[in-house]
């Protein structure tokens, strides 16, 4: 199995990790008094969710 069909057989995992990760970081970032720990793991967490365009734009450039 090719890291492509990898990728798209757990894109829906990703999406739901990333999630799960940038609430939680925009959660801390209300709460705390230092906010940018909170934006920085949101900022993770959408880089996680958004992982499988990522590859898939740079896999399928010419």
């Amino acid at each position: 199995m090719s890291p492509q069909e990898l990728i798209e057989m757990f894109t829906l995992v990703f999406n739901l990790i990333g999630l799960a990760i940038c609430l939680v970081g925009l959660t801390l970032a209300q709460r705390m008094r230092h906010r940018w720990p909170g934006y920085s793991l949101a900022v993770i967490g959408f880089l996680v969710a958004a992982l499988p365009l990522f590859y898939k734009m740079l896999a399928t450039a010419p």
